[in-house]
């Protein structure tokens, strides 16, 4: 069986947390683990491989976060922008034996029973194998407004008799009360083959589209769609390309203790709590404060005589909700998006050579401190607004400048006009840290014109 992960989407509900640049999958929220983390080594238990799906950004991302699991092997597909989940699924299976075995899982889900988990994928690993396509429906513990629904025939509860949008808190009672309805998880698993033979019977212009794009892609263990065939594919999910058609699917009811951690509500469940039912929280000092969602690292949080809030602080932005609210989030981001950049980048930012952190911010001048990691090396590049100046902080750093090739060490620094050709990489054994001060009319990211990049950046 292979795990075709899917890592699309920004996490938007969970914002400060999930940002565009560092979605919720890739949060490291539970024990020190992402949510992608814990995707991976659930299904490792049953699947002999994974077939990650991700934009070109959080490609890097899962490359280091599976390193750190000491997983080598795995295979990558990126889209250049997402197509919603019916293209992503066919261009994965695009690349499989017909007959391959695929578990499609999203990569920000929470499952807590592993035991029952189990045993819902060896009765879907039969069905697949009978060439039928399975979706898992997860039994609703309450009247939930925010999931699509999955009504399952009463005689052979296996059979599926519709698929639902989200309800209305009236249909949803309804739903809960009827007993053969279930929450729509998004997890399907079938033959590579028999969805390809669905999509294109049902979603023609989807199969046919997928099927160029993927002859033109590039080759081998990352396989990278190009832009203007992923813009060619028709937009669709999954359901309603295929399985709202398709008269094979079935549905697995589901215990398996599922979340999919799409509002700080859902997130503060899971949680481990305090005896006054706040999250625990290192930097949280509490006085007659109970029942609050406390999360931050960086500053003390004192709360005093307050109860049913979400708090999160991240350092460049903080948010403060009643419990109940959080799903108002959507507004806040359009006002943000008005003004800032605070929906897309943390004040660290993951790139695949490392880590930068944002110090100080201001109109005329930015201070950067830069992480390279061992044998990695930032692009060749250019700046056609700024200046920077480059001090060596720990580790050995090589520096290009222009056509000239030099050693820097700790406390020594250099100057770098604007329009020079420069590059900084490590070639040490341990991590080069630098501060980077940037001084000019205008300090932004799309300030970089690449001529050289080991990681095919434009």
């Amino acid at each position: 069986m292979t795990n075709i992960i899917l890592c699309g989407g920004n996490g938007t509900r969970l914002w400060p947390i999930s940002r565009s640049l560092m979605p919720k999958q890739f949060v490291k929220i539970f024990n020190d683990k992402s949510l992608f983390q814990l995707t991976v080594e659930r299904n490792s238990k049953f699947c002999n491989s994974e077939l990650i799906v991700s934009n070109t950004q959080q490609y890097f991302l899962a490359l280091d976060q599976l390193e750190e699991l000491n997983k080598q092997n795995s295979k990558y597909l990126l889209e250049p922008h997402g197509r919603n989940t019916a293209p992503a699924i066919a261009l994965a299976c695009l690349g499989l034996d017909p007959n391959t075995i695929v578990l499609v899982t999203p990569s920000d889900h929470l499952i807590k029973d592993e035991i029952e988990y189990q045993k819902v994928l060896k009765r879907a690993d039969i069905l697949a194998q009978e060439d039928k396509l399975v979706t898992f429906g997860i039994t609703p513990t309450f009247a939930e407004v925010g999931f699509g629904y999955i009504e399952a025939d009463t005689t052979n509860k296996e059979d599926v008799k519709a698929f639902h949008e989200k309800p209305s808190i009236k249909k949803a009672t309804e739903y809960l009360n009827e007993g053969n309805y279930y929450w729509n998880s998004g997890m399907f698993c079938f033959k590579a083959g028999v969805f390809l033979e669905e999509i294109k019977k049902y979603s023609p212009k989807i199969y046919e589209s997928s099927l160029e794009a993927f002859k033109n892609a590039s080759q081998g263990d990352v396989r990278r769609i190009k832009d203007q065939d992923m813009q060619n594919i028709p937009e669709d999910s999954i359901d309603y390309a295929v399985m709202e058609k398709s008269s094979k699917v079935k549905v697995i009811a589901s215990n398996i203790q599922w979340s999919d951690l799409g509002s700080f509500d859902a997130l503060y469940e899971e949680l481990p709590k305090d005896e006054n039912n706040n999250t625990i929280n290192k930097n949280h000092i509490s006085i007659e404060s109970k029942n609050n969602l406390i999360y931050g690292d960086e500053r003390t949080i004192v709360t005093v005589d307050i109860d049913d809030l979400i708090i999160v602080d991240t350092g460049d932005a903080l948010l403060v909700s009643k419990k109940g609210s959080s799903h108002k989030l959507k507004q806040v981001l359009q006002e943000v998006k008005k003004t800032t950049q605070l929906h897309n980048i943390h004040l660290t930012v993951h790139r695949p050579w490392g880590t930068y952190t944002i110090l100080e911010d201001t109109p005329k001048y930015k201070i950067k401190r830069i992480e390279v990691q061992v044998g990695k090396r930032l692009s060749l590049q250019k700046h056609m607004h700024r200046n920077e100046h480059w001090t060596i902080v720990s580790g050995t750093a090589t520096v290009t400048v222009d056509d000239k090739v030099f050693t820097l060490r700790a406390n020594e620094s250099t100057y770098i006009k604007m329009g020079e050709l420069h590059r900084l990489a490590n070639d040490g054994k341990v991590p080069v840290i630098v501060i980077e001060a940037q001084i000019g009319d205008y300090l932004g990211e799309d300030d970089i014109i690449r001529v050289e990049d080991d990681f095919k950046r434009s």
